[in-house]
């Protein structure tokens, strides 16, 4: 089914000047990131409806000479960047002439109310203004607030929350944030890779039952695995968290955060480990980032736990990682269970517990997907700065703990002396590397003895 955009103008895709009037090439000025985010929606399927109200179009106070150059100007730009609008609908109205076609009311769009041929439920109203968020509700999609948050900085150099758009503090659509384009687009991303995995976790469900119940040859065939991809939506007074992760797609990342450095640590994370990530974040950073740190890091872990299912075949394993002048070391004793299983693999006698713990210090285990959560830190000396641009430092080992319990991992981390930057890039590439080997899929058994993990 067809997927739409229906998008406001101005103050969605180009600035709205101070006398609300788009009438002259010197006052266009398109939002930042606005045309690469539409372009990424466009390939995922989506087709572009352009929906504006222009006030008084055609009067003697705002006359077509004066719109329409630099109306087919923000076209013919857009168009040049690969940007195709199926539509332009405008209503020339003013508030006062009462009509049926003004925002939010429902004539512009009345004939494609009338057909019933297009997705719904995957469809999105984008704009500025509150009428823009009341008309998705009209026509019964979700609402998008374009806005440019994130983009102030106090004096610490913290990212502040901006939301400078037309909006009533206590109206119905108070709670409905604004996003830059780029988070945009990923918040859809999230959303329409969410919706595909559970329609291909029903279509294999359907398949398995179909193949069991005809016993063909077609359905001896082994369907295609699909991908390890697991959806978290974390919601609270302080955050509000929408996270996904594709265990076994490699590249293609977006993560917005609020803060630039964990943005570029998380980056570290899914591409070290060899996969893709997605994550959109609203926190509280007014107050303070912890909230922030803190609950990305229990959503990323519990994204990886369902992800990962009943851990089936995979390495469960991993290693250590120098940078520059610092070493970080991410590993785990083995347990017991482990070790017999490798040992019991080679034909060879299972030791006992004495010589299992004599070998402890000679056997790297980078981090186990245990199923008992338990960390340890061993930094060899204090992180030499307390923060990296905005980062708190001390909110390092709370990622990881937070993550650890989350995901089920006995992780044990170590860091010797050095930058700062370094020593906790180093960390979060370690963890990512031990990660990479420990969740790819090896082979077909469980890897514990015990039977469960």
């Amino acid at each position: 089914m067809k997927k739409y955009l229906f998008i406001d103008r101005d103050g969605t895709i180009v600035y709205e000047p101070a006398d609300y009037q788009v009438d002259a090439l010197s006052k266009i000025k398109f939002l930042p990131r606005v045309i690469p985010a539409l372009l990424k929606l466009q390939q995922l399927g989506f087709t572009l409806v352009m929906v504006s109200n222009q006030d008084g179009l055609g009067t003697e106070s705002f006359p077509l000479e004066t719109f329409t150059p630099a109306h087919e100007f923000i076209l013919n730009t857009l168009e040049s960047q690969g940007l195709y609008f199926e539509q332009v609908l405008i209503c020339p109205h003013k508030p006062e002439d009462n009509c049926d076609c003004r925002k939010p009311k429902l004539g512009l769009v009345k004939d494609y109310l009338n057909d019933p041929s297009w997705d719904r439920e995957h469809s999105y109203f984008i704009g500025d203004r509150d009428t823009d968020l009341q008309m998705a509700k009209n026509m019964g999609i979700t609402g998008l607030r374009v806005g440019e948050s994130n983009l102030d900085e106090d004096d610490n150099g913290v990212s502040l929350l901006k939301d400078n758009q037309i909006a009533a503090l206590d109206g119905p659509f108070a709670h409905i944030k604004a996003l830059r384009w780029d988070e945009i687009a990923t918040k859809i991303s999230i959303e329409l890779a969410s919706a595909h995995d559970q329609e291909a976790a029903g279509h294999d469900d359907v398949s398995k039952e179909s193949a069991r119940c005809d016993g063909d040859a077609a359905g001896d065939a082994a369907p295609e695995k699909p991908h390890r991809t697991a959806m978290v939506e974390r919601n609270t007074k302080e955050t509000k968290i929408a996270l996904r992760v594709d265990l076994d797609q490699v590249g293609g990342s977006a993560i917005h955060t609020g803060i630039g450095f964990f943005n570029h640590m998380l980056d570290q994370i899914a591409t070290h480990a060899g996969f893709n990530l997605q994550v959109l974040v609203q926190g509280d950073l007014e107050v303070d980032q912890h909230h922030t740190i803190e609950d990305t890091a229990i959503a990323l872990g519990t994204a990886i736990k369902e992800a990962l299912g009943d851990k089936r075949g995979i390495g469960r394993f991993g290693f250590v990682l120098p940078m520059d002048e610092v070493m970080a070391e991410v590993f785990a004793t083995p347990n017991l269970d482990v070790f017999e299983l490798s040992v019991a693999g080679r034909g060879e006698p299972q030791p006992s517990s004495e010589e299992t713990a004599a070998e402890d210090k000679t056997i790297t285990v980078a981090l186990d997907i245990s199923g008992r959560p338990h960390v340890e830190f061993d930094f060899h000396a204090d992180f030499t700065r307390e923060e990296i641009n905005g980062f708190e430092t001390q909110m390092v080992s709370h990622f990881f703990e937070s993550l650890a319990v989350a995901m089920g991992l006995t992780l044990h981390m170590r860091v010797t002396q050095g930058n700062a930057h370094h020593q906790v890039e180093a960390l979060f590439k370690a963890f990512g590397r031990a990660l990479r080997p420990a969740i790819k899929v090896v082979s077909t058994e469980l890897p514990s003895s015990k039977g469960t993990l």
